[in-house]
């Protein structure tokens, strides 16, 4: 999608792309603090205990990776508050996608670890593993790689064709 339009002016423009930049934000940040509360909550629970030291390891790299997405997916809003009516609403743009990115970095790994330490549990480490890896072979493909595709495909292609 071409984030340029004839009939908006520059402010317009960083307006609308700042409101769908927190749009998407808002949809990531209720993922990631279910992931993050539900990681909280674990170890008050009594079978926390029986872990091995590998079911601890990628708890604590689950709860650590959640923290830190939660940090990149709230950071947009930090800074726009330290931004505002600064007239750099390109900037705050800019800044505030290069933070949905990394959060979206840091949950997917996050995923994939909680989903290791569940299924581990569940199934056995070396189903885990695999099937923790093949979600992170679908969060690559659905999350970048498709994207990515797209927007190449895009700029190949000229204005209207589809």
């Amino acid at each position: 999608m071409n984030t340029h339009r004839p009939d908006e002016t520059p402010d317009e423009r960083a307006d609308r792309n700042f409101g769908d930049v927190l749009q998407e934000l808002r949809v990531t940040q209720t993922g990631v603090q279910i992931l993050f509360a539900f990681l909280l909550t674990l170890p008050l629970q009594s079978r926390f205990e029986t872990l091995d030291e590998w079911e601890r390891d990628i708890y604590v790299a689950s709860l650590l990776l959640s923290a830190v997405a939660t940090i990149c997916l709230i950071a947009p809003v930090a800074y726009h508050r330290a931004m505002f009516a600064r007239h750099k609403k390109p900037k705050v743009v800019e800044v505030a996608s290069r933070f949905a990115v990394g959060g979206l970095f840091f949950l997917a790994l996050a995923i994939c670890c909680a989903v290791d330490l569940v299924l581990d549990l569940v199934l056995g480490r070396g189903v885990a593993l695999g099937i923790a890896g093949l979600l992170g072979t679908l969060i690559l493909l659905t999350w970048a790689a498709f994207p990515l595709l797209e927007r190449t495909g895009e700029n190949q292609r000229g204005p209207g064709d589809h």
